[in-house]
């Protein structure tokens, strides 16, 4: 039947020209964008998971700005303890100099001092951030100091930030409250063998920082410094180095740590990015052969259409 209140072929191809319109506002969209998944509406599941993990990765993002802050502390600190045992044992060298008959002990002492003044400015510069892991002037210990290494979401959806620790006790140098928790500034016993089985023990410490050791004396050398007591001396020395050594090796560890889990993070934002890119990220080239694809068929809609409202046209023609 052919009316002319009802066009049926013309409803027909205008709906399909819409909706050719409605996928190409889809598809254009797209390309613009960039995203098959821009906003809820899209895909609510998607949309919610890229948006969490969008959000994540700030934080870890963060997170890798903490670890280089952490990183520059630990280099900080592990750059001035290198230093140290450095001056260290050149003043165990000077010591054993020293046992060499007929040197000038005194002149020996005057570089002794220099080296001490070295290792205090040495302890009092290794700061970064307001941080000095090497020298204590608080009258509790360093205690342990923390990073923040890494954030974390658990399965149920729970979010931690978990820290990396390290005890700033065991890096302390020079203590000028307690002089028995700074390696430098604490007494060490050493014993030596004299004549025979005998043996012949003395308690030293190396530096002077305001509190002196409450046992033993200082590393200093007079003319009248006996051979025995030199020796012991450069035995308390180097039990200082060994206890150096060792909170050199605990930071280094650390610093080890540090850069492995920074790298880490590094690779977890970029796996995070790709992930939240599968998901919302538009194919371009799919979505291109679309538009083309698209535009071929709304300028058929558009003729279709055309010719279905040029058909009322014929029936004028009837009443001619």
């Amino acid at each position: 039947m052919t009316s002319i209140l009802t066009n049926t072929a013309a409803v027909a191809a205008l709906d399909t020209l819409r909706s050719i319109n409605k996928s190409m506002e889809t598809t254009q969209s797209r390309v613009s964008s960039g995203y098959k998944v821009e906003s809820a509406s899209d895909n609510a599941a998607y949309w919610s998971i890229a948006t969490t993990m969008r959000s994540d990765n700030k934080a870890i993002a963060a997170v890798s700005d903490a670890l280089g802050l952490g990183a520059a502390k630990v280099d900080t600190a592990y750059t001035g303890l290198e230093a140290a045992i450095d001056v260290v044992s050149e003043i165990k060298a000077k010591l054993v100099a020293a046992r060499e008959p007929g040197v000038d002990k005194e002149k020996i002492q005057k570089e002794l001092a220099e080296l001490k003044s070295q290792l205090t400015s040495i302890s009092q510069s290794a700061a970064f951030s307001g941080e000095n892991w090497l020298y204590n002037t608080s009258t509790t210990a360093a205690g342990t100091k923390e990073m923040v290494g890494s954030f974390v979401r658990s399965a149920s959806g729970s979010v931690s930030v978990e820290t990396l620790n390290f005890n700033a006790a065991s890096s302390t140098l020079i203590d000028t409250t307690t002089a028995s928790r700074g390696l430098l500034t604490k007494a060490y016993t050493a014993t030596i063998s004299t004549t025979g089985t005998s043996t012949t023990s003395g308690t030293f410490y190396l530096i002077n920082a305001g509190t002196a050791a409450t046992a033993g004396s200082e590393v200093t050398l007079t003319s009248t410094t006996t051979d025995n007591n030199i020796e012991i001396m450069v035995g308390a020395v180097d039990a200082m180095l060994k206890d150096m050594t060792d909170a050199a090796a605990t930071l280094g560890a650390a610093k080890s740590r540090i850069d492995l889990q920074h790298e880490f993070v590094n690779d977890l934002m970029d796996v995070i990015d790709t992930g939240v890119g599968r998901l919302v990220d538009a194919d371009m080239n799919e979505e291109s052969t679309k538009l083309k694809a698209l535009q071929t068929q709304q300028q058929l809609g558009i003729q279709a259409l055309s010719i279905a409202n040029s058909s009322s046209e014929n029936i004028l023609s009837l009443f001619r």
